[in-house]
């Protein structure tokens, strides 16, 4: 992987085994995001999404920081403008549930590290499961440039830590750390800066040993739940487990337990 980058940054991404490595590669500017790389990182995604091969994809960034969010002077024209800078179709990072974008069904892992701002808060939170270093520095600033945060920040930091605890730093756009983010349930697991590459890859490397069908079924019954309230979730029990026994999958996991060995998933 070509660790340089030009000035207007880019996405870098590598395949490795099953995962799919998403590095943010703009370090000289703290990894500020252009339009231009928040287009390959939405196309980074939606081929998580639609190479088979691919169970897992896992968020990193370059240099010494996760991101500084948005290239405000870049990205202010669209929004001016109400545009996206995703495609429409594809796979929108943020999901904020937009019309015109598909839902992501595979898991995200996300190593935070640094400087963590705005964007950065709402990719990780849009993931699945976020690994922090000790060293973050998270804010959800908008409100200090005159906008709204409009990438799932609103929703899901009240979701996560209650109305109050996401006001508190969405109006005052304060900075907070590591521990903070882990006590509202915006991080899983805080790590030393050396360490959360490696526990990120652990992470992920541990959810595509498994079925990638049922990783994929239960995933989206989470967010079911969440989106929709349990009994939406419910109503989708019968007929997923009924779709998942049926599958060759299943057929190895039971003939993992019966042979006291490591399942082989082939994600049919």
């Amino acid at each position: 992987m070509n660790t340089s980058a030009p000035d207007e940054g880019r996405i870098d991404t590598e395949v490795r085994g099953h995962l799919l490595l998403i590095t943010i590669n703009r370090p000289a500017k703290r990894n500020g995001f252009t339009p231009a790389m928040y287009r390959q990182l939405a196309a980074a995604y939606t081929r998580l999404d639609d190479e088979p091969a691919l169970r897992v994809g896992v968020l990193m960034a370059a240099g010494d920081h996760f991101t500084a969010g948005l290239d405000l002077p870049t990205f202010a024209p669209l929004m001016q403008r109400g545009e996206q800078a995703a495609p429409a179709g594809g796979v929108e990072p943020t999901e904020p549930g937009m019309a015109g974008y598909r839902r992501r069904q595979k898991p995200v892992v996300v190593a935070v590290k640094g400087i963590t701002y705005t964007l950065g808060i709402e990719l990780m939170l849009a993931a699945d499961v976020v690994v922090a270093a000790d060293n973050c520095r998270f804010s959800q600033l908008e409100v200090k440039r005159g906008i709204m945060a409009t990438g799932g920040a609103t929703l899901r930091m009240a979701e996560r830590a209650g109305a109050g605890n996401a006001l508190l730093h969405l109006l005052t756009g304060d900075e907070f750390g590591a521990a903070e983010a882990l006590r509202l349930n915006f991080v899983q697991k805080v790590v030393p800066p050396a360490q959360v590459e490696q526990e990120t890859l652990q992470i992920a490397e541990q959810i595509a040993q498994q079925a990638p069908l049922a990783v994929v079924a239960t995933r989206l019954n989470v967010l079911k739940a969440i989106e929709h309230g349990p009994l939406a979730a419910m109503e989708e029990f019968e007929a997923t487990q009924q779709r998942l026994s049926r599958s060759e999958d299943a057929a190895e996991g039971v003939r993992s337990f019966v042979e006291r060995r490591p399942a082989k998933f082939t994600g049919r």
